[in-house]
């Protein structure tokens, strides 16, 4: 489904009527001027004319509709086809939904593919129509403003899944808190899928940054800045994961002590039950020749020795801390 399309000339939205088509033909009537079509999951019917239009590679051109690929930032002649995760954080189930943004950037376009509900790129479309002067750069500048914002909502994210963490080590560390051993374990698993999405794409923007990348030798500075954060989110998440792996071992090294002190409360009750109980077997055999038996107080006397062993018992245990 086509979200968005424009011209762009010296700074300049000039919106154009009619289908793709069209407005690739607007855009070479116009002369120095570039055109931006934003797509969101079209299918691969939808995305044909775009195709056959800028004759795209079709490795990319499959990539694009298909998505589910790594980030990473390849050159189709003079075409840049560029594959960037987005992050979407739900904190009532401290889940992240991935989704995709694909960008091919040629010399007079820039077109926009994108996969989930992560990174809408309306806001990115508004900044840069506001910034004349980053807008002069042209297509480069389209692939910039993508990457900070999708950065931007990495640092975002980052800070809400260390709010999580936190509120685990909270439960963890409680007098009586519950067991979180799966909460540990699923937001783990969703620290190492951000990480997943994060960590390639620092490679991309140290090429740009390096001047490996023509298109973008005029916007170096503001990949550099964009770099500067994403190396400070990774540090962020690495920190994350090695957080979880410690709360998740102090989670249940605290276990695994409630679980000894309980048996050891269990064990100590048994010891003072086996007082009675033993005394009570041995009577309880009947023997026909007991001298006690025939003592009026033995009755009495039997129940004092039981009530008595017992309470020493207990009060040793007390005191040694298994009661």
């Amino acid at each position: 489904m086509i979200v968005d399309k424009a011209i762009y000339c010296g700074g300049r939205r000039k919106d154009v009527d009619g289908d793709i088509s069209d407005a690739f033909d607007a855009a070479r009537a116009e002369g120095e001027c570039w055109l931006w079509i934003g797509l969101h999951e079209p299918t691969a019917e939808e995305f044909t004319l775009v195709a056959e239009e800028l004759r795209l590679h079709p490795l990319a051109v499959e990539d694009a509709v298909h998505a589910h690929q790594r980030p990473k930032l390849e050159r189709y002649g003079q075409i840049l086809f560029c594959v960037i995760k987005t992050l979407v954080y739900r904190e009532v189930t401290a889940d992240i939904e991935v989704g995709e943004i694909m960008l091919f950037v040629g010399p007079d376009f820039v077109v926009s593919v994108r996969h989930g509900p992560g990174n809408p790129l309306g806001p990115v479309r508004r900044r840069l129509e506001g910034d004349a002067e980053l807008l002069g750069f042209g297509p480069a500048a389209v692939l910039y403003a993508v990457l900070d914002e999708v950065v931007d909502r990495y640092e975002t994210i980052a800070h809400q899944v260390e709010g999580n963490i936190i509120e685990l080590e909270r439960a963890v560390f409680s007098p009586h808190g519950p067991d979180v051993t799966e909460r540990i374990h699923s937001l783990k698993r969703e620290v190492l899928e951000f990480r997943a999405a994060e960590d390639p794409l620092i490679p991309v923007l140290q090429e740009i940054v390096k001047g490996r990348v023509p298109e973008c030798a005029g916007t170096l500075e503001y990949f550099r800045d964009v770099l500067d954060h994403l190396l400070r989110v990774d540090t962020r998440v690495d920190a994350h994961n090695e957080l979880l792996t410690s709360v998740l071992s102090a989670h249940l090294a605290l276990l695994g002590k409630r679980q000894n002190e309980d048996m050891r409360k269990i064990s100590a009750w048994a010891a003072i039950i086996a007082v009675p109980t033993a005394i009570a077997g041995i009577y309880g055999m009947n023997f026909e020749h007991m001298p006690e038996l025939k003592w009026p107080w033995a009755y009495p006397a039997v129940w004092a020795l039981v009530v008595t062993s017992c309470l020493v018992l207990y009060r040793r245990l007390r005191r040694s801390g298994w009661l």
